[in-house]
């Protein structure tokens, strides 16, 4: 016990598991005392009670489209992150390793971490109207100014050892980035990705208050500030809260399938929790190829336009997901079939 008390003391997978669960249970006990009684220690209109919450989630379903917000806000979040991530890695490749371009571009670029993005909305309705365009790009900008310099960092930090043994090879300049900066770069950025895609989640309300297109922010400016609703506000934070924890596990998924040497120096043996995730992730991807299939199917067939219902026009990010899956599911039977090593 004494570990727990200790500056980067170590604990057991039990002890997490434990003290986690008791953690929750914690914030919750707190949550029940601060709002318990008909004279709460904390008003009802600042912190609704639990229970209250617990009720707000099945108004929100059948009164306020709940399904179709979450759908808009994930098919938001996922173009954002796609096309920061497009344009981060290159900008930051081209920026990190050619003197030119970093001594003109490097300092704007970090300046740009200082704006306010709030009061930058207006500059992208100009520039993108108030759709899609508006919501995606908005959101991608929040996370590239972030992105562009961390990719720069992680260039710098590149072990000169590494380029030092290449050169002495002969390797070409280009050899050079793709066998020794983009795969070091690429795994240490695997989890500054992971951090920085979450900051899209910190601006939805921004973005889908704009529009009337729908999405959880949206719902939580409608229901919050136009209605005084805290309870579905609270209920609506809890479920940003939910996606924000699978997609955080979902990104340590690929990260350890992607770059597996960066765990190969900790215990294999998985617990119970870790072998209960990762197969809720295996159900999670087959679900989503068969509910993709079954409405891409029906949409051919014109008898429903569920994708266009529920996505609109950021359906392309859940296509190029889809095809994604396909070729690495695809790799794997490949590899299982003959014997040789894949990308995943």
């Amino acid at each position: 016990m004494g570990s727990l008390f200790e500056l980067r003391g170590s604990v057991s997978r039990l002890q997490k598991i434990i003290f986690g669960i008791a953690g929750a249970l914690v914030i919750l006990l707190v949550w029940v005392i601060m709002t318990a009684g008909s004279t709460p220690i904390v008003d009802a209109g600042i912190c609704p009670k639990p229970w209250d919450v617990v009720l707000a989630f099945k108004e929100l379903f059948q009164e306020n489209q709940l399904i179709k917000n979450l759908c808009r806000s994930l098919g938001y979040n996922l173009a954002g992150y796609v096309v920061a991530i497009i344009i981060s890695i290159p900008v930051g490749f081209v920026i990190g390793l050619i003197p030119l371009f970093r001594t003109a571009f490097q300092k704007p670029i970090d300046a740009l971490r200082y704006v306010p993005l709030p009061a930058a909305i207006g500059i992208f309705i100009a520039w993108f109207g108030i759709g899609t365009g508006l919501k995606v790009n908005f959101l991608a900008f929040g996370i590239l100014i972030y992105l562009i310099p961390v990719v720069v960092q992680r260039i710098d930090e590149v072990k000169a050892v590494y380029l030092k043994t290449v050169y002495t090879l002969g390797a070409t300049n280009w050899q050079t980035v793709k066998s020794v900066y983009f795969p070091s770069v690429m795994s240490r950025l695997s989890d500054d990705i992971r951090v920085l895609t979450a900051i899209s989640w910190t601006y939805i309300i921004i973005a889908e208050s704009i529009g009337g297109e729908g999405g959880l922010g949206n719902l939580i400016w409608r229901v919050g500030s136009r209605r005084g609703r805290i309870d579905m506000v609270f209920a609506l934070l809890i479920i940003i809260m939910l996606i924000g924890i699978i997609q955080d596990n979902l990104f340590s998924n690929l990260d350890r399938r992607f770059f597996p040497f960066k765990t190969q120096d900790k215990p294999k043996a998985k617990n119970i929790l870790q072998t209960i995730w990762g197969f809720a992730v295996e159900i999670l991807v087959l679900s989503y190829l068969l509910v993709y299939g079954a409405l891409w199917i029906a949409n051919m067939m014109g008898k429903t336009e569920v994708m266009d219902y529920l996505f609109a026009d950021t359906q392309w990010v859940f296509h190029l997901i889809f095809l994604l899956v396909l070729y690495f599911k695809g790799q794997r039977l490949y590899k299982l079939i003959t014997g040789k090593k894949t990308l995943a």
